[in-house]
């Protein structure tokens, strides 16, 4: 069943990067819960449950906000019902047009081929220079 897993993390980090969102939120089960990185700028809508609330939380604020912005993953680890990404972000702030290459760890959990939970683990320092706001 894990490797299937990994499928499906790998098949959204694909559909993310073709820019692909309806096949990124197709993975999502309908309660998902997402939650960004504690003092992470998109963090203030934690927990973000559903695919919608994803989209507009998250997706949209990242594509509004970021130039290049891609997710670049180096590594996937296969914990069973429990996938972990390890990778980096990239892209350009648009108001500072300062770059980041900020270092995170995605946590992945799924029930029945659909992510149930989102946890995401980031070098929030990294960003908030890339921001302006440190």
């Amino acid at each position: 069943m894990s490797e299937s897993h990994v499928r499906v993390v790998r098949s959204i980090y694909e559909a993310f990067g073709r820019g692909d969102v309806p096949a990124v939120l197709g993975a999502f089960s309908p309660g998902i819960v997402w939650n960004e990185a504690e003092n992470f700028r998109y963090a203030d809508g934690n927990p973000y449950v559903g695919p919608e609330a994803v989209l507009h939380g998250v997706f949209a604020r990242c594509a509004g906000e970021w130039d290049g912005f891609a997710v670049d993953v180096v590594e996937v680890l296969d914990a069973g019902d429990t996938v972990v990404a390890l990778g980096r972000y990239k892209g350009t702030f648009r108001a500072t047009g300062r770059p980041q290459h900020t270092q995170f760890a995605h946590v992945w959990r799924l029930e029945n081929g659909k992510v149930s939970r989102f946890q995401q683990y980031a070098d929030t320092l990294q960003v908030a220079k890339g921001c302006g706001t440190s």
